[in-house]
């Protein structure tokens, strides 16, 4: 059973830094590409960052670039979104997703429960 369980999420004020974690189990994790995807309060889901298989390749929404990194370590089959000057427009639940392929698809057939993280003053 393919699992993706997130965690590291919580409050921080505007300027502040989040890791997000994503433990994955259940398929072959170094096959994959892997992503992550936010949902605001109110709004709809938006694509946020997508990293390749072995991590040669990273991807990042204009919203957040620079500002954010994904990592992953295949040996600990998990996936990070290191997450730096955080504002307060990044308030939304976080999840993570496994791609269908090892590259850049943006087709998710798996996803986490999620984890929220609220910037606020």
């Amino acid at each position: 059973e393919v699992q993706l369980v997130e965690t590291g999420g919580g409050l921080v004020q505007p300027g502040g830094s989040l890791r997000l974690s994503c433990t994955t189990s259940g398929f072959t994790f170094d096959d994959y590409a892997m992503g992550w995807v936010r949902q605001a309060p109110g709004k709809g889901l938006e694509w946020v960052s997508g990293i390749s298989w072995n991590g040669d390749g990273t991807y990042y929404a204009e919203a957040i670039k620079g500002r954010f990194i994904v990592s992953r370590d295949n040996a600990k089959n998990t996936l990070f979104l290191q997450m730096n000057s955080l504002k307060s427009e990044d308030t939304a639940v976080y999840y993570c997703a496994k791609d269908r392929s090892g590259g850049r698809t943006y087709e998710f057939d798996y996803w986490g429960q999620g984890t929220q993280v609220t910037v606020f003053s």
